[in-house]
């Protein structure tokens, strides 16, 4: 069964994308929307050889690590 194929989840999303000449690929527009993704936002790259790759907004991170080091300079390790 392709992802084309699969009924719309509120709050879900599944797709087939291709990566390009350059290695990039494209978040379809329905995804962007879902996660309030806009141009120049950085997003977070996981990957496991295992497990496969998965791509978070980089606030995700910013708050993790604002919870497990309340002490820490919030412009420490940041992009700001």
């Amino acid at each position: 069964m392709s992802p084309e194929s699969l009924p719309p989840l509120p709050g879900k999303f599944a797709a087939t994308v291709k990566v390009g000449p350059k290695g990039q690929v494209v978040i379809p527009k329905v995804a962007r929307d879902l996660f309030d993704i806009e141009p120049g936002d950085s997003l977070l790259l996981l990957a496991d050889k295992d497990q496969g790759i998965a791509i978070m907004p980089q606030e995700y991170l910013d708050e993790l690590i604002t919870k497990s080091m309340p002490d820490m300079p919030p412009t420490m390790g940041g992009n700001d």
